[in-house]
């Protein structure tokens, strides 16, 4: 049985992120949390002011997210009519970050899926904010689908490495799962930068290789500061379904997010992306 997290604020990319969700794992028995959190400070409107006096925003709120998570349900479960899928329904009024983790512990989340959108306009940034929160500070892996990502297959699947991480079967245990579930190829893009050396490389490929079946090996150089166009150009040339890394702090993926390389270099990730956690 998995347990997985959908945070959910009713949007159409969230709501495809749920349908990538239920696609991807229809062959295995999963327990789906559906979370709605909400702030305060989001619901002072004139809507608001008019409420009668025996009534509060907290519990209009409350009611009115949990009837919508209740909609979602019963159009998915007759949608989908999935005997393995079990829905749940989760309303918090807290913070955002500190609400999924809480939900995460308090149920074993073994993944979170939830949609994002890529770069735009001249805001050029990789995720919605929320997303690059959840990855950066929550516990659990987490699944991040692109804005109009529809769930095809995950026939190849990418995984980052620099020598600077060790891995193990635990730390990994999201990207095993997904790559058997979907009988995906793995291709291991080995990236090699100034800080790190390439004598520990063959570390990296005794792992997978014994880990996985057959994974292709590629390498990559980016003292020249390229890692967008490069990564992003080695998805498209290999038809690459899903990136995957591992999230640390002072790492590759804070790199990643650096807000002003992302406008420099004007990069999107049209891909899903999952990021687990070394904790």
């Amino acid at each position: 049985m998995k347990t997985i997290l959908l945070p959910t604020d009713f949007s159409i990319n969230s709501m495809n992120s749920i349908d990538f969700a239920l696609i991807l794992f229809k062959d295995v028995a999963c327990d789906f949390y559906l979370l709605n959190v909400h702030k305060a400070s989001s619901f002072i409107s004139d809507d608001m002011m008019k409420l009668s006096s025996s009534s509060t925003i907290y519990t209009t709120i409350i009611d009115a997210a949990k009837k919508s998570l209740a909609n979602i349900i019963s159009k998915v479960e007759m949608r989908y009519k999935n005997d393995k899928h079990h829905f749940h329904s989760i309303v918090d009024y807290d913070n955002f970050i500190d609400s999924i983790d809480q939900v995460s512990e308090k149920n074993q989340v073994d993944l979170i899926i939830m949609g994002t959108k890529g770069a735009s306009g001249l805001q050029k940034v990789i995720f919605g904010n929320n997303t690059v929160r959840v990855m950066q500070r929550c516990k659990a892996p987490v699944l991040a689908i692109p804005d109009n990502c529809v769930f095809l297959n995950l026939s190849k699947v990418a995984f980052i490495v620099n020598n600077a991480i060790s891995f193990n079967g635990e730390i990994l245990k999201p990207l095993m799962d997904l790559v058997v579930l979907s009988n995906s190829k793995l291709h291991v893009l080995h990236v090699a930068d100034e800080n790190y050396l390439e004598q520990d490389q063959r570390k990296h490929v005794d792992f997978f290789n014994s880990s996985f079946a057959n994974p292709i090996h590629d390498y990559i150089d980016v003292k020249t500061k390229d890692i967008y166009q490069t990564v992003h150009k080695y998805i498209e040339n290999n038809d690459i379904k899903m990136l995957c890394m591992i999230g640390e702090k002072h790492s590759f993926l804070e790199r990643l997010f650096n807000k002003h390389l992302v406008e420099t270099f004007a990069f999107s990730i049209d891909v899903p992306f999952l990021v687990m956690k070394n904790n």
